[in-house]
């Protein structure tokens, strides 16, 4: 995993509310144990008509939004089922962050063991950013802000652990692994041994 400072970018704007992790990478495609590649199957059946053309009214489709790196969601995005190739299939599409009014737990977890930052604002903020797409945007893990174009920050929550992951670039096992010396040591020197 690639560390996550800092990501500036303009904004893609999917106002839709309750978006489950079956319409974010369906069902079909999950049949993979890799990351690479998820991306072009990312909303399919909203970004391809039956015929597997390109649904040009999709917003993802709409060239100005190529190369955006940040997702402005609906409420309650990512619910539904707890598959990992949710944040994979964003992330190899190239987005690196999704702001909502409220992420799914579960999702938010899994985005965040991955590298893709899950930022939750107020309804006002979001509105904001509903209302203005295509925003440049600035989000900084390190001090949990989001900071729009007239320069206001907006903080955003961020468990500290997670936040961490994501500035070192490590996902939970790099953690453990990188203290692993540190582990060994404290296992010899219990008292106590299995």
């Amino acid at each position: 995993m690639k560390p996550v400072t800092r990501i500036s970018s303009r904004s893609v704007v999917l106002n839709v509310n309750d978006v489950d992790t079956d319409q974010i990478i369906p069902a079909r495609f999950l049949t993979t144990t890799s990351r690479d590649g998820l991306g072009k199957n990312l909303f399919y059946d909203w970004r391809y008509a039956a015929d597997g053309s390109l649904n040009d009214g999709f917003v993802l489709n709409d060239p100005q939004f190529a190369n955006c790196r940040i997702l402005v969601a609906g409420n309650n995005f990512g619910c539904g089922s707890s598959r990992e190739h949710a944040p994979w299939a964003l992330l190899d599409f190239g987005l690196q962050a999704v702001i909502s009014t409220e992420i799914a737990d579960i999702f938010r977890g899994n985005a965040l063991k991955n590298g893709l930052l899950p930022v939750v604002v107020d309804p006002e903020t979001h509105g904001w950013l509903v209302d203005h797409p295509a925003a440049d945007l600035q989000i900084d893990v390190r001090d949990s802000s989001l900071t729009l174009p007239d320069g206001r920050k907006v903080h955003y929550p961020i468990d500290t652990f997670a936040r961490f992951c994501l500035l070192e670039g490590v996902d939970q096992l790099g953690y453990l692994q990188n203290n692993e010396k540190a582990i060994t040591e404290f296992e010899e020197r219990r008292s106590w041994k299995p």
